[in-house]
């Protein structure tokens, strides 16, 4: 094409814009080479506070020739996207529940009433790199926590509710415009009713590639709008009694799956988008009963099993949920394609805890999942988990991925031994 749309894109309609993917008509034909030269490379780190209950996460052998084990059987169709790692901690964090705070910062003893946090993964690289993106980082959360620390050791507000996230991410306007549009989305209007006449132009001058790439975006967009409508339409309808006591506010948080595919969806359309290309997510555990069959009781008080059989039980359901959420989420990073390659190799997605054994609150052998990235995956690196290398040597060694010029971040000792690099 003789003449490329412009990198960032609108669909424009009554007061709102949508920002457009990267299509291949964004590249001008003299600087593909440059663009292949230095892709962009995006980060996306995610803690569940409560854990994940570690026999049925980390395979007993090491390598690649290992067999999967129930929490990472929804990611066998992408076992060479992923690392898992086991025996890797934050050397001086301790403290149980308080040690969230430190997943991204590894600063010692949050517990302390001296504590005083660091800068986190995410901040370092964002202060370090020149993204051009409309967002230079997102801090979301699932209900309470952040990830995402400032140089001085500020917590930074995380995020909670999509449809602020929507309209943040695809929204533009006056803040009445934008309001407008929510409401109308809330009525079953989409934001495509709007820019459906600039759309049908577009289409018109892109190759088959782009309007198949154009289109299973809006596809994402439609999804995800329906259903912020139905989550809306969810908080106003009668809730159903059951045989135990009723949580509160079900509707906004005890319904962990259905707040965190919202979350995920958008992360996939802030990446693609190339709205931002750092992200944190905390996942907070609750002391609400989750509306998945075969749980009655609250994912806190699981999370302290003890080793009874029936909680272990019902907490395999909620982490096997919350790891099929977490698979999905990685699929539609492996299916979006950009400029020859996948959303997924541009992408480094950490999945940990802060907690290695939430019943003991016990902040070693911390659960250590990274996907993606353009590393040499398939493997479980096993540590020894009472002689072994920080988990900031993970960190290091995402943050070189990013291009970042640097040979230490907080604890780290080097980059992790075993995790190699694609070439870029």
């Amino acid at each position: 094409m003789n003449n490329p749309l412009a990198r960032r894109t609108f669909l424009r309609g009554t007061g709102v814009a949508m920002a457009l993917p990267m299509l291949d008509a964004m590249t001008p034909v003299f600087g593909a080479a440059a663009s292949s030269k230095q892709p962009k490379m995006r980060m996306v780190a995610l803690c569940s506070y409560l854990g994940f209950h570690t026999p049925y996460l980390y395979p007993t052998e090491s390598g690649r020739g290992y067999s999967m084990t129930p929490y990472l059987e929804p990611l066998k169709d992408l076992r060479d996207q992923f690392t898992v790692m086991s025996g890797l901690s934050h050397p001086d964090v301790d403290g149980g529940h308080s040690s969230g705070a430190s997943f991204l910062t590894a600063a010692p003893h949050p517990g302390s009433s001296s504590f005083r946090n660091s800068i986190s993964l995410d901040q370092f690289a964002a202060e370090q790199l020149n993204s051009n993106t409309r967002f230079n980082y997102l801090a979301l959360n699932s209900g309470s926590g952040s990830l995402s620390w400032t140089r001085g050791g500020v917590e930074i507000p995380a995020e909670s509710r999509p449809s602020r996230l929507f309209a943040k991410l695809f929204l533009d306007g006056t803040a009445e415009e934008v309001q407008q549009q929510v409401r109308r989305l809330k009525e079953g209007q989409s934001i495509m009713d709007l820019v459906r006449g600039q759309a049908g132009k577009l289409e018109r001058t892109l190759g088959n590639r782009d309007r198949q790439k154009l289109e299973e975006y809006f596809t994402s967009v439609r999804d995800l709008e329906q259903r912020l409508q139905q989550a809306e339409e969810w908080t106003h309808k009668p809730k159903p009694k059951v045989d135990y006591k009723q949580p509160q506010d079900v509707a906004d948080k005890a319904d962990l799956v259905g707040r965190q595919k919202l979350m995920y969806d958008l992360t996939h359309l802030a990446l693609a988008t190339d709205s931002t290309r750092i992200i944190t997510y905390a996942i907070a555990g609750t002391n609400l009963v989750p509306p998945i069959n075969g749980v009655t009781a609250d994912w806190h008080n699981l999370s302290h099993h003890g080793q009874d059989a029936d909680k272990l039980k019902q907490l395999k359901t909620i982490e096997l949920a919350k790891m099929e959420l977490f698979a999905e989420f990685l699929t539609k990073l492996h299916e979006t394609k950009e400029e020859g390659e996948t959303l997924l190799d541009r992408t480094m997605v950490l999945l940990g805890s802060n907690l290695g054994n939430a019943n003991r609150h016990d902040t070693r052998n911390m659960p250590t999942l990274l996907a993606g990235g353009g590393f040499k995956h398939g493997q479980h690196l096993a540590f020894n988990s009472s002689d072994h290398p920080p988990l900031c040597n993970v960190y290091l060694s995402m943050l070189q991925r990013l291009g970042i010029e640097t040979d230490s971040f907080a604890s780290s000792t080097g980059t992790i031994s075993g995790l190699d690099s694609l070439s870029l």
